[in-house]
């Protein structure tokens, strides 16, 4: 499959958030500014992408020549987890304001079912190595963009008359769903 359809798929057309309904608790609790929303999309990004390098490797020439592949959830977890305390290390070394801001969502990084599921999803495809990395960084980057479009629209909606019964979450799910809706547009994008 040519690269580019590759990416356009995984960061619009099936973009994780808003069209597969993944990783929505860091979805609706960083994207409350757009500062929070790119230093979590990078987190996610790094993270994706190098978990998607080790554990294709890991799992084509070793759980599966080996008949291991009933631990590939387990394996793929600890990669991941392994992955997280690293950028955690490092953001609170290296951006320690960000680390505070990001605070319980950065440890739930290790728990995004959107890592796991395109770390399933490359093996699932027989995508080969360099078609998994591409898959993984544009589902990374869909849910970065995803993260900064939701955070400009709360943007909006804090300067916005709001009526009572609608202020706060109920508006919050209205414009998530409105945007998911938006994005049915790509449907077509690529055949």
């Amino acid at each position: 499959m040519n690269l580019f359809k590759i990416f356009i798929s995984a960061f619009l057309i099936d973009n994780v958030v808003l069209m597969r309904f993944l990783a929505l608790c860091p979805f609706i609790g960083m994207s409350t500014d757009e500062d929070k929303s790119i230093g979590m999309g990078l987190a996610v990004t790094f993270v994706t992408v190098l978990a998607t390098a080790v554990t294709w490797p890991l799992y084509r020439f070793i759980l599966e020549p080996h008949d291991l592949v009933f631990l590939r959830t387990l394996t793929f977890i600890l990669v991941i987890a392994s992955l997280v305390q690293l950028v955690e290390f490092y953001l609170k070394k290296m951006a320690p304001g960000l680390y505070g801001a990001m605070g319980i969502y950065l440890a739930l990084i290790t728990t995004n079912c959107a890592i796991l599921a395109v770390t399933f999803d490359v093996i699932s495809n027989g995508y080969n190595f360099l078609e998994s990395l591409v898959y993984a960084l544009g589902v990374a980057l869909g849910f970065m963009l995803s993260l900064l479009l939701l955070a400009g629209i709360r943007r909006r909606i804090r300067t916005s008359p709001i009526p009572p019964f609608l202020k706060g979450t109920p508006i919050l799910f209205v414009a998530a769903a409105l945007l998911s809706l938006a994005f049915t547009g790509f449907k077509g994008l690529v055949k």
